[in-house]
């Protein structure tokens, strides 16, 4: 039976670059993948683009309202992938999964279990305020194989596991949950737990 996968790590920690090999991996051996990444997410517009070079187009963008198990049988149709889908060499690849809402992430997991289609789910777990966010929070409920085997490293070489956030170059600790990388000033710093912690306090003195 398929699966829900769910693959996490801090930013800057090979997630995108993680899915395109594994699209590369499905296509080599005859198989077939869909796809997609959330509307929000504004980088690259219809592509993921990893920052090792890695660039995937999408085969739809999830909006906030779209039903994904019916998009995913629409794209099927489309591309004649029914076949595929028999044979068992279909795969879904979601990129940015933590903007998905807790009602996609319950229909990514009954296309695994109704429809028998593996789904590999990368994103962040948690906010730059340490805060999961509720895609995240669905995946990590419902995933039967999750793991943060994606790493990168503070700026003190051991792994980093938290996202800092900075506007204009400054560490900040508040504000909205979801500020895209790269738009107002915006940026984000993988920090270990020390340096994080380092970071808050001297931003609350």
């Amino acid at each position: 039976m398929a699966k829900l996968n769910f693959y996490y790590g801090a930013m800057n920690s090979g997630k995108s670059a993680a899915l395109a090999q594994t699209r590369y991996n499905y296509l080599e051996r005859g198989g077939e993948v869909i796809v997609t990444k959330p509307s929000i997410d504004t980088k690259g517009d219809t592509r993921i683009i990893a920052r090792s070079g890695s660039i995937v187009d999408v085969d739809f963008l999830t909006t906030p309202t779209m039903n994904l198990r019916l998009q995913i049988e629409i794209i099927i149709k489309k591309r004649h992938l029914e076949a595929t889908k028999k044979a068992h060499k279909l795969a879904i690849l979601v990129d940015e999964s933590q903007f998905l809402t807790e009602q996609q992430v319950d229909q990514l997991y009954e296309v695994t279990k109704d429809d028998n289609i593996p789904v590999v789910a990368y994103g962040l777990l948690t906010d730059f305020n340490r805060q999961l966010f509720p895609g995240s929070k669905r995946l990590v409920e419902l995933a039967e194989r999750q793991d943060r085997h994606l790493v990168t490293l503070c700026h003190c070489m051991t792994q980093a596991i938290f996202n800092a956030r900075k506007i204009n170059g400054q560490f900040v600790f508040g504000g909205e949950q979801v500020a895209i990388d790269g738009k107002d000033a915006v940026t984000y710093e993988s920090l270990c737990g020390i340096h994080y912690l380092e970071e808050l306090r001297k931003a609350t003195i």
